[in-house]
């Protein structure tokens, strides 16, 4: 009897927003890169959590919508997040959503998931620099720049 194992291929080139090999300067640059990449039509609407996959110069090799959420909040799978990570070869990653309502604030859920990330990105070897909250208002908030991170 003849067993077929399912295989199982994580495909990021479709999500995969490339950026002519911008480099990332500080949270300001992220901050403009995103606003630039990010979907007016539907930054007030619902969160959105990507990652910024970043090679050893800190050059952008991509961004990749990660997950769709609702008004107050998005589930972010972190093995899925390393998968892409991996495959990209990324050593440097920023992770980023936006708060439809407009707060600038991190909630005790991003908090959570950014430890989470970073915890588990050492056992990658992979930098986490960043955390990034976008709002519709055109403003951000920085984990690195405000010592959340």
């Amino acid at each position: 009897m003849e067993h077929k194992v399912n295989e199982i291929q994580v495909s990021y080139r479709e999500k995969l927003s490339t950026v002519n090999a911008t480099s990332i300067t500080g949270s300001q640059a992220v901050a403009q890169l995103l606003f630039k990449n990010w979907n007016k039509k539907t930054i007030g609407m619902h969160e959105t959590f990507k990652v910024l996959l970043l090679n050893n110069a800190n050059k952008v090799k991509g961004i990749y919508p990660l997950s769709h959420g609702g008004i107050t909040g998005t589930l972010v799978d972190v093995r899925i997040l390393f998968a892409i990570v991996v495959k990209t070869l990324s050593v440097n990653i920023i992770l980023c959503h936006n708060h439809p309502s407009g707060t600038l604030k991190p909630s005790e859920a991003d908090r959570k998931i950014t430890q989470k990330i970073k915890r588990a990105a050492e056992l990658f070897d992979v930098r986490v620099l960043d955390h990034i909250i976008i709002t519709p208002n055109n403003e951000y908030y920085s984990f690195a720049d405000n010592g959340d991170l």
